[in-house]
């Protein structure tokens, strides 16, 4: 179970943009909080200056685009709150990795940083707000935050994490209303359920429920105390006269209209009527379970699965392989933008030898390094480079065929992260689905039976 919050980060008045990176990646990455940073990774970013390299990129983009905005985000941090007890410091670093890359689809620089100090273990994750490739910002909206919870709680399902569940707090609840447009469409709905001959047979059936319609170019319906009259088309694709038109007479569904999912996951009917579902909503949410637990039952016994322990031990047995597969396409890709980095590097440092020359002849000159400031600096990143690499520094044909044998290794990766992933997710599903139907704990412990009762037996 993840709690997920997506922060905008904008400069401090008083402060230049570096400093206010410099500020929050340093608060992130406290040896205190990480231990000793040992809980810290990066992607496409040495985790060492990341906030060096964020505003070099935000530079380059500047430079490339000419835009630049006053107020501008420099960066985005995501929040990832775990419930106590329930992941280690390394599972919550590798969801927090996985969080990132999947939210970013790998277009920005970031570092996840996971703090140990406090009772739930929760992830900083920083990234920046431009891309890779220096010509593009991440856009953001209020539908991101939605996004980002959603995909926090698909990778803790496929982790074999439990979900954050609905409200549930027995107190006073706000009052919800149904629009007069629901009204009509339940109207409607109820309409068709009596298997009217004709389309006018359905209509007059809404006449008898105190509906007023007005014919011409667009048929349109009002309800009773209304003072606007509803077109049918604007109540839906599935309510405009020619769809309602084809179901009575029997041609099938619109073929617009999205298939049935295969897998789904059960629904807590109670907890929709106290948000103020109808009856109607209730009557379908049993026949959605009753067709979910029967692909769930279907899906067990396709897999030759009989019992629950079975299910629990294959599941977490699936969730741990689909995260080893995740950590090796993690060391993989971290591998490639090493390699990416270093060959940078090599040819930034073979482009400046000629520039680097003239300066060493001009014994240093001051005037030659502003002239020539730029050239210098990349000679002075690669060198700084060259001494952090262990041993000689290696050849761009040894580099590049490493790099190509690890293309070949992370696509075939891929191949089986996909078939893993679908069928972890399918195998986490089924658990939560027999779980929910038993009203089991994640122990296995049926809560009927613990359950004390409020009234004396008669």
């Amino acid at each position: 179970m993840a709690a997920t919050k997506l922060i905008a980060m904008h400069k401090n008045q008083g402060k230049s943009i570096g400093q206010c990176l410099s500020a929050r990646i340093d608060y992130a990455k406290d040896e205190d909080k990480t231990d000793d940073g040992r809980y810290v990774t990066s992607y496409a970013c040495n985790d060492e200056i990341p906030a060096k390299e964020f505003e070099t990129a935000r530079q380059e983009y500047i430079k490339n685009t000419g835009r630049e905005y006053e107020g501008d985000i420099i960066a985005y941090q995501i929040r990832q709150s775990f419930k106590p007890g329930e992941v280690t410091p390394e599972e919550a670093n590798a969801i927090g990795y996985e969080t990132a890359m999947r939210f970013t689809k790998g277009e920005h620089a970031f570092v996840c940083c996971t703090h140990i100090d406090k009772e739930h273990i929760h992830n900083h994750i920083i990234y920046n707000s431009v891309n890779l490739h220096c010509d593009r910002k991440f856009r953001d909206s209020w539908y991101c935050g939605l996004g980002l919870r959603t995909l926090s709680d698909i990778i803790c399902l496929e982790h074999g994490l439990s979900v954050i569940e609905p409200y549930k707090n027995p107190g006073k609840r706000p009052k919800y209303e149904k629009s007069c447009r629901q009204d009509i469409r339940e109207s409607i709905d109820k309409a068709v359920a009596e298997n009217p001959k004709t389309f006018e047979d359905l209509l007059s059936s809404l006449v008898k429920e105190g509906y007023e319609l007005k014919r011409g170019k667009h048929l349109a319906i009002r309800g009773l105390g209304r003072k606007n009259f509803v077109r049918f088309k604007s109540l839906g694709q599935n309510y405009s006269t020619d769809y309602l038109t084809k179901i009575i007479e029997g041609e099938g569904q619109n073929k617009t209209e999205k298939p049935e999912r295969h897998f789904d996951l059960l629904i807590d009917i109670q907890e929709k009527l106290r948000q103020g579902k109808g009856k109607g909503y209730a009557r379908w949410g049993q026949r959605f379970n009753s067709k979910a637990m029967m692909n769930t039952l279907l899906f067990l016994n396709e897999k030759g699965i009989r019992s629950y322990e079975d299910l629990k031990e294959k599941a977490d047995s699936s969730s741990k392989n689909f995260r080893a597969l995740t950590e090796e396409i993690k060391g993989i890709e971290g591998r490639i933008a090493e390699i990416n980095d270093i060959r940078k590097h090599i040819i930034n440092y073979s482009k400046t030898k000629d520039v680097y020359e003239q300066y060493r002849k001009s014994k240093f000159s001051p005037k030659f390094y502003e002239a020539h400031r730029e050239e210098l600096a990349l000679r002075k990143a690669a060198q700084k480079k060259f001494d952090q690499l262990d041993g000689k520094i290696p050849k761009l044909k040894d580099l590049n065929r490493e790099y190509s044998e690890l293309m070949d290794r992370k696509k075939k990766c891929y191949r089986d992260y996909k078939l893993a992933n679908e069928s972890n997710k399918k195998l986490q599903e089924a658990k939560y689905n027999v779980e929910t139907m038993l009203q089991l704990d994640t122990n296995g412990r049926d809560h009927q039976k613990e359950r004390p009762r409020s009234n004396p037996t008669r």
